[in-house]
């Protein structure tokens, strides 16, 4: 994963690269996630750009809303931290999930703000197909 990660986010020094993949991988098993779609969101949603915020205020590698830390944390959780960003993230795509009995393009929908329109889960699920799984 990290020679992938190295072709997608070339200007992330390597040792934060490699830091980078230990805490997705750690939130996303929390979350019960697979670490490839956690990567590929991140990648369609800031292109791997930790201090990225959106139209809407989304803000992070995950791009969160603001409205999360209420619901879900700590007013004062800064969704600009890596790990912070990764483990709401990763919540909030897992309670998709559940909310939507396992059906990811559903949960990746909702988690875009876009339930109904396949527009966003296509574009996730053709990054992971081509970018992150592994081919044999």
């Amino acid at each position: 994963m990290s020679n992938r990660l190295a072709r997608r986010a070339s200007y992330i020094p390597l040792v934060e690269r490699m830091t980078l993949l230990k805490v997705i991988h750690r939130e996303a098993k929390i979350a019960g996630l697979d670490p490839q779609l956690v990567l590929a969101v991140i990648d369609i949603e800031s292109g791997f750009d930790h201090y990225a915020i959106s139209k809407s205020g989304a803000r992070g590698l995950m791009q969160v809303m603001p409205f999360w830390v209420n619901e879900i944390g700590h007013p004062k959780d800064n969704l600009f931290d890596i790990d912070t960003n990764l483990h709401y993230g990763c919540t909030i795509l897992s309670l998709y999930l559940k909310r939507h009995h396992l059906e990811v393009n559903a949960a990746l929908a909702s988690y875009n703000g876009s339930l109904g329109n396949n527009t966003y889960p296509n574009k996730v699920l053709n990054a992971l197909r081509n970018r992150w799984y592994l081919r044999k």
